[in-house]
């Protein structure tokens, strides 16, 4: 009787040593799960928010332009920062034109969210300078704008024309869904392009009125279909001026 007696007790103290164990890891995990600072980080990683649009410009950049509009349709004025580096090194001196500031520029998009801004997208030397050497012709005029939920960077070339990109957000990034272009000499339209990324479709028209003044065009329309598949996303664009689109 004793021996039984002596075997539970052993038991008994065995199942208590066990349980308490159990318990114990338990309330661990639990307070792990519930630590504040560990939720905070791991929100905090995801996106970045700064309270003013001049807190996201690096350093070594300076605001170039900055340009206001609705792009996420929620009703809120986000932000486009056209920035531009101020390394020393890049201001050069031309016998023609003097002193020329050949530092590069970029862009940063923020999203305006709850009194604050959120980063969209950032590409930091995607445009070259504003006094870059046309050559015989004057540089195009960089510009960029927000129009109906999308974001517009047009190339201006006064008489010759334009050309113009538009990004829509999507897939967390800018992504080119639209090409729009026209050659002109003086008021006269020589030819315009137009690519529709999304559905694939590019549509030229060319003059064929060679005595043509402003009005007087005649345009033969021809519509192809393009192979790209692949979307371009601002982010990645390392120079627009060498960014191929007609294919």
């Amino acid at each position: 009787m004793n021996k039984y007696l002596s075997l539970i007790s052993v038991l008994l103290i065995l199942a208590g040593v066990f349980g308490c164990k159990d318990k114990k890891e338990t309330t661990t995990t639990v307070e792990t799960l519930n630590n504040p600072e560990e939720v905070t980080e791991t929100s905090a990683s995801t996106v970045e928010t700064k309270k003013n649009p001049v807190d996201f410009v690096p350093k070594g950049y300076v605001i170039f332009d900055t340009i206001y509009g609705d792009l996420n349709k929620d009703g809120s004025e986000d932000c486009a920062l056209v920035i531009k580096g101020t390394d020393k090194s890049k201001v050069i001196k031309d016998d023609y034109r003097g002193q020329l500031d050949r530092n590069r520029r970029g862009i940063i998009v923020l999203f305006n969210k709850n009194n604050s801004y959120e980063l969209a997208v950032k590409n930091y030397d995607c445009f070259s300078s504003e006094n870059e050497d046309g050559g015989v012709y004057f540089a195009p005029e960089l510009s960029v704008e927000i129009e109906k939920g999308k974001l517009n960077i047009h190339y201006g070339h006064g008489r010759y024309g334009y050309w113009s990109y538009t990004f829509r957000f999507q897939n967390n990034d800018f992504e080119l869904i639209g090409y729009d272009s026209t050659s002109s000499n003086g008021p006269v339209i020589d030819s315009d392009v137009s690519i529709n990324f999304l559905t694939r479709t590019k549509i030229v028209n060319v003059n064929t009125n060679e005595n043509a003044e402003s009005g007087d065009e005649v345009f033969e329309k021809t519509v192809t279909k393009i192979s790209k598949t692949k979307l371009t996303k601002l982010s990645e664009i390392k120079d627009f001026d060498e960014l191929e689109v007609s294919e």
